[in-house]
C-alpha cells in the first residue's frame, strides 16, 4: 500500500476520521485509554476523547468506570470485555527477570507482613483511600525519585497491578481501592497464550496498521478512503504515541517537552500535534488558564504552511469552559 493509504487507514482506525459516536464505544473501539493528570489543558483522557468525539459530557467515563462497563488498571482504562485477559496479565505481573521486575518482587517478599495489614484493612473497612492507610513498610521503597518514601502508595499501585486490589472509584483526584474480588466478581482470566492474542489483535485493529519488515501491513477491517476535518492530538495519543512509527509513517518528528528545562524547549511545554486531513502538519503550545478563563495558545509551528484551526481550537476551548481564546502576537 501508499503510504497514504497507510496513514488513512490508521486514522480510522483510531476514530480521527469523525465516526466517533460515544465514550465506551470509542474506547472499546480503541482497546484502551491512557490516563494522565498532565493539566496543562486538560488530563489527556479527556483530550483524547475529545479529539474524536468534539465537546462530550465529561463525567460519562467516571460514570462508566462506576457502572463497570470499564474497567482502571495500571494507568489505563479497558473496556469489560477485556477484563478476562486483564486478569491474566495481573497473574504474571511483573513479567519477566529484569532488574526492575526483581527489585518489586523483592520489596514485595519483604513487606510481607505490610501487605497482609493493607489487605485486612480492606477487607475489614474498604473501599478506602490511600492516606488512610498507616505505612508499616519494613524495607523503604529504594528510590530517590518522585516514588522515594511513598511505600503505601507503591503498596496499593503494586497490589492493584497483581490484580490482588482494585481501584473502584475516585475522591476528586485520590483513587479508591478495595479487594479485587468484590470489583471483578467471578470473571475468570483467559489462559494466558489466549489472553496474548486477544490484546495482540485489539492491538493491530486499532493501529490499522503495522511496519513488518520495512513494509505496512493493514488490518482486515481496513478502511483507506480519504479523511476530512483537523484537530489536535494529546501528546499521549495513540496514533502518535509510538514516535518511531508517528516520524516512519507520518514523516512527523514529535518530542514531548515538559521535562526539558524552559530554555531548552524548541516547541513548548505540552504541544499538541495538528492533524489536518491525513497528515500532521503542525503543533500548537497551549495553555489554559482557569482563573480567567482563557485558553491561551502560547505558540504555533507549521511544517510546511499553515491550515485553518481555529475552528479546533474553538472547540477545545468550549470544551474546557474557556470563554475566549488567546493567540500568539503576530
Amino acid at each position: 500500500m501508499t503510504p497514504a493509504q497507510a496513514r488513512r487507514i490508521a486514522i480510522r482506525a483510531q476514530l480521527l476520521d469523525g465516526s466517533a459516536t460515544s465514550v465506551l464505544e470509542t474506547v472499546r473501539r480503541l482497546g484502551s485509554l491512557q490516563l494522565d493528570p498532565t493539566a496543562r489543558v486538560a488530563p489527556t483522557q479527556f483530550l483524547v476523547l475529545w479529539s474524536r468525539l468534539g465537546s462530550y459530557d465529561r463525567d460519562e467515563l467516571a460514570r462508566l468506570l462506576a457502572e463497570r462497563q470499564l474497567y482502571e488498571w495500571h494507568a489505563f482504562v479497558y473496556p469489560k470485555e477485556a477484563l478476562p485477559a486483564l486478569l491474566s496479565r495481573m497473574q504474571r505481573w511483573p513479567g519477566g527477570d529484569g532488574a526492575w521486575p526483581r527489585r518489586i518482587r523483592e520489596w514485595l517478599r519483604a513487606n510481607a507482613a505490610f501487605k497482609r495489614y493493607v489487605l485486612r484493612e480492606l477487607e475489614r473497612n474498604g473501599p478506602l483511600l490511600s492516606r488512610q492507610f498507616e505505612d508499616r513498610a519494613k524495607v523503604p521503597w529504594p528510590s530517590s525519585g518522585w516514588t522515594g518514601n511513598r511505600n503505601v502508595g507503591q503498596m496499593l499501585e503494586f497490589l492493584g497491578a497483581r490484580g490482588e486490589i482494585a481501584t473502584v472509584g475516585r475522591d476528586g483526584t485520590q483513587r479508591l481501592w478495595d479487594l479485587a474480588h468484590r470489583w471483578y466478581g467471578d470473571t475468570q482470566p483467559l489462559p494466558h497464550a489466549k489472553a496474548d492474542a486477544y490484546f495482540a489483535e485489539t492491538r493491530f485493529r486499532a493501529l490499522g496498521v503495522e511496519l513488518r519488515n520495512g513494509r505496512w501491513v493493514a488490518h482486515p477491517n481496513a478502511d483507506d478512503r480519504p479523511v476530512r476535518g483537523t484537530t489536535l492530538l494529546s501528546p499521549f495519543d495513540r496514533l502518535i504515541h509510538d514516535r518511531a512509527r508517528t516520524e516512519a509513517l507520518f514523516g512527523f518528528h514529535y518530542r514531548i517537552e515538559i521535562y526539558v528545562p524552559k530554555s531548552e524547549r524548541k516547541y513548548g511545554y505540552f504541544v499538541l500535534p495538528v492533524l489536518h486531513r491525513d497528515r500532521l502538519v503542525g503543533r500548537i503550545d497551549p495553555e489554559l488558564d482557569r482563573k480567567s478563563g482563557v485558553l491561551r495558545v502560547n505558540a504555533i509551528h507549521w511544517e510546511d504552511g499553515p491550515v485553518p484551526i481555529e475552528r479546533p481550537v474553538r472547540s477545545l476551548a468550549r470544551f474546557l469552559g474557556a470563554r475566549k481564546v488567546e493567540w500568539p502576537r503576530a
